[in-house]
């Protein structure tokens, strides 16, 4: 308990100076990925950091799902976590990690999703480069330390690697639920679907104007600062831009969904689970 108190404290002490920076970098007039970099100002508030304990020892083993690595538009090479389908397949599900970066809860969370969905391959992405927090400290500093552009590039690398003919949906937690948004519309015309658990909505209508497709949002009713106001407010928004978004608010804290944190609600996430696996199949058009 001292350990995170000081942790906490130390987050505060050394990040403070870069408060001012982040929130004129994060201005929707200036930066496209407004909604990402609003996000890295959460690692500010102590009660939102301190919400998030450290996860679970565990290393996933798979006989299916191995590392790749893809170019990237900016002349470097990106990496994902990636399952194959057993049969030739144009269908992706772009998964997209929480603060503590591609560690081995999410390669478990995907290889579930791609065990349920079938017929469809399966890439999570590594947005942070190889880097992984096993404290919440760590991840304060990598969630502030990413660069929009490097993600979005390391997106359009993978779009590149699947190919043209690719479908997309996107799914992602915390972190990677404002970036599942980003993706959908990144990928474009490509793009069929988008499941976003507690992230950072977009907040720019012209930027939302771009989507191709609905969105599925799951947000937690009793968090401080992604709240049923911001919820509403995306939603207002979705409308203004002519598109489409069904969000659901539960009783719950943030990261409800992730068994590894102590808010960690076992019937919502059940719920939230069947949920998305229902709506990306029906976005994917596989067969009942």
């Amino acid at each position: 308990m001292k350990k995170s108190l000081l942790s906490v404290i130390l987050i505060l002490l050394t990040f403070t100076a870069s408060w001012a920076q982040l929130k004129k970098t994060a201005s929707c007039c200036s930066n496209p990925y407004a909604a990402p970099m609003a996000f890295a100002m959460l690692t500010h508030d102590r009660q939102f950091v301190s919400g998030h304990e450290s996860p679970l020892p565990y290393k996933h083993i798979s006989a299916v799902g191995k590392m790749i690595t893809f170019a990237t538009p900016d002349g470097k090479t990106g990496s994902a976590y990636e399952l194959k389908a057993a049969k030739p397949s144009n269908k992706y599900l772009l998964v997209y990690q929480e603060w503590w970066g591609l560690n081995e809860h999410i390669k478990k969370e995907a290889e579930t999703y791609f065990n349920d969905l079938k017929d469809v391959n399966v890439l999570a992405l590594d947005l942070y480069d190889g880097k992984i927090a096993a404290e919440a400290a760590e991840a304060v500093k990598l969630v502030q330390a990413a660069q929009p552009e490097r993600i979005a590039n390391i997106i359009k690398g993978a779009q590149a690697y699947a190919g043209t003919k690719a479908e997309f949906a996107s799914i992602g937690w915390c972190f990677g639920g404002s970036w599942s948004l980003q993706s959908a519309i990144i990928t474009g015309k490509q793009a069929k679907g988008c499941v976003m658990f507690y992230g950072m909505p977009e907040k720019d209508v012209a930027r939302l104007k771009t989507l191709n497709c609905d969105v599925l949002g799951f947000f937690a009713g009793l968090e401080k600062n992604i709240n049923p106001a911001v919820v509403k407010q995306f939603e207002a928004d979705m409308k203004a831009a002519g598109k489409n978004v069904k969000t659901k608010i539960y009783d719950a804290e943030h990261a409800f969904a992730n068994p590894s944190n102590p808010n960690y609600h076992r019937e919502y996430a059940a719920e939230t689970h069947q949920l998305a696996v229902a709506y990306l199949k029906d976005r994917f058009d596989l067969k009942k």
